[in-house]
């Protein structure tokens, strides 16, 4: 199963469940690209920011998204994505103000529809395991291989500040579900697994014993 270009593992799951860090090591041993789709509304919540519109003016993001362009690449496996050609570091995709605005960003259905877009079009060349909120329910639909990562919102809590990053697990949770755009849903072929008492590794396993070829 390593290398194959027509693989699609897709990893939903809630903040701090853990999905990214089992979707990038599950990538890493099978071969092929890891992919954040989180990174990508990230990287536009960072453009929304910078040209001082305001995450919350809807019509105000949607004439900046028409004038923005994403590269989509990889380096070490990992997949890249670049906004305008400013290819963004980690610190700049976690800051405060990304943090706020993200869920107000990543509502919008013009800008979920334009990501969904490059999300499917980053996968049609390569093997992928991506990550993120609507991957198994909206973005690959089709795949036979859906997780659904989950953890206790006490856990989810602490793994967020042992990053670093201040913000309220409940307000994100309300706000990923409630949405009108692809809100985060568990889907209904998919695995589920509960990363709250175990360690990377363990999920990690549970997944590759879960995959079809």
């Amino acid at each position: 199963m390593s290398g194959n270009p027509s693989l699609v593992i897709a990893i939903d799951g809630p903040a701090a469940s853990g999905k990214s860090t089992v979707a990038k090591r599950l990538a890493s041993e099978l071969g092929i690209v890891f992919v954040s789709s989180g990174g990508m509304y990230r990287a536009f919540t960072w453009w929304v920011l910078e040209n001082g519109v305001d995450p919350a003016r809807t019509g105000d993001v949607e004439a900046l998204l028409e004038k923005t362009e994403f590269q989509c690449g990889e380096q070490d496996n990992i997949g890249t994505i670049a906004v305008n050609g400013q290819l963004l570091s980690r610190e700049q995709l976690a800051n405060e103000a990304v943090n706020g605005g993200v869920s107000l960003v990543a509502a919008i259905p013009s800008v979920r529809s334009r990501l969904v877009d490059e999300q499917r079009a980053y996968a049609k060349e390569r093997g992928v395991v991506m990550e993120g909120r609507d991957i198994g329910s909206v973005v690959f639909p089709d795949t036979s291989n859906k997780f659904y990562i989950d953890a206790s919102p006490e856990v989810r809590e602490q793994r967020r500040r042992a990053e670093g990053i201040d913000d309220s697990i409940a307000a994100r949770d309300k706000m990923d579900s409630n949405r009108k755009a692809s809100p985060l849903v568990i889907p209904e072929d998919a695995t589920v697994v509960d990363s709250s008492d175990l360690s990377i590794e363990e999920v990690v396993e549970k997944v590759k014993k879960s995959l079809v070829s």
